[in-house]
């Protein structure tokens, strides 16, 4: 996919960013710039590779599941 100076106009009105004339070439350059590096990482092979939160092996934290509002939910289920 590439993209060119009307889209990249069209990109920068949509997300209400002023480019001039003299930037699009630059910007368009950009844009190919970062959707080739989406389509390289397409191409890598992450089957069997599990989600990961960090590049270093870790959990994320979890907290205990109570409740702590002063019994209002004891009284919600009482009246």
């Amino acid at each position: 996919m590439s993209i060119d100076e009307s889209t990249a106009a069209r990109v920068a009105k949509l997300a209400r960013i002023k480019v001039g004339p003299e930037a699009l070439p630059a910007l368009a350059g950009e844009f190919n710039t970062i959707l080739g590096f989406i389509e390289q990482l397409n191409e890598v092979d992450i089957d069997g590779v599990a989600p990961m939160v960090s590049v270093t092996p870790q959990g994320l934290k979890r907290r205990v599941d109570v409740v702590t509002d002063g019994d209002q939910q004891a009284r919600v289920l009482s009246n």
